[in-house]
């Protein structure tokens, strides 16, 4: 997925500045897709030479000017293009499992060490991924439109950090026996 691609996603739901991007993208969107706040400011200044955001320029008192972005037409055209072409489904690519894989090979401890480090990674990860549901989705069965597709996109989220928490779990009792 292309930066862009995710910043038009994220002003689709509501416009901003870059500033107000970077944080709603650490809280939402940076689960999926992970930028500094650099790039973002880097790809919303090619983005609105592409043509796809529209900047409106906000006095602010003490402090200096702020574009504020939304999608362009051309921004929203090029969103549903890119939401209607095919994508490769995620195969796993994981260091872990390579890591597993050679366990015979290696300082076994150590990679239980790892895996455990991973399992609690990704425990925690899953717990914020539960605290949101609870926080912001409280009646799951009443959504609909945008709140629907954040619900899901988040439940996918929470069904992965589940498996790899699981799976992580199993590793170690497996190597434990």
């Amino acid at each position: 997925m292309a930066l862009e691609h995710a910043l038009l996603v994220s002003l689709t739901e509501h416009s901003g500045s870059g500033y107000e991007l970077a944080r709603r993208f650490d809280r939402s969107i940076g689960f999926f897709q992970s930028a500094t706040h650099q790039q973002i400011y880097r790809v919303l200044k090619r983005m609105d030479e592409s043509g796809w955001v529209e900047a409106e320029v906000v006095k602010q008192d003490g402090r200096p000017d702020k574009k504020v972005y939304r999608v362009s037409a051309a921004g929203s055209s090029e969103l549903q293009r890119w939401i209607a072409e095919p994508t490769k489904p995620n195969h796993l690519r994981n260091d872990l499992a390579v890591k597993i894989r050679a366990a015979r090979r290696g300082d076994l401890p150590a990679l239980k060490a790892e895996v455990a480090r991973h399992r609690d990674g990704h425990a925690a990860r899953l717990e914020v991924y539960r605290m949101i549901e609870e926080r912001d989705f409280p009646n799951p069965d009443q959504l609909s439109g945008p709140a629907l597709h954040q619900y899901l996109v988040l439940r996918g989220g929470i069904r992965v950090e589940e498996g790899f928490t699981d799976w992580c779990q199993e590793v170690l009792d497996t190597l434990s026996q």
